[in-house]
């Protein structure tokens, strides 16, 4: 997967989607076994992956916070 594919499908991820590939990424990272390179790639891709769900979840507590008056 390219990179700008990637990077668009991450944003049209739902948070439970997200975090369901982030935890996939981590048993990955977790195993061992992959080359430095697919490391790395596996790395950036949960980062991009924990951006997002800190996106829907920035979004659902401004949601849920009054505003102030």
């Amino acid at each position: 997967m390219t990179e700008a594919k990637a990077k668009t499908t991450a944003e049209t991820l739902t948070y439970e989607q997200a975090r369901a590939e982030l935890a996939t990424v981590v048993e990955r990272l977790e195993s061992g076994g992959s080359t430095l390179e697919e490391s790395l790639a596996l790395w950036e891709r949960g980062e991009e992956l924990a951006a997002v769900c800190q996106r829907w979840l920035d979004a659902a507590r401004a949601r849920l916070t009054p505003p102030e008056s």
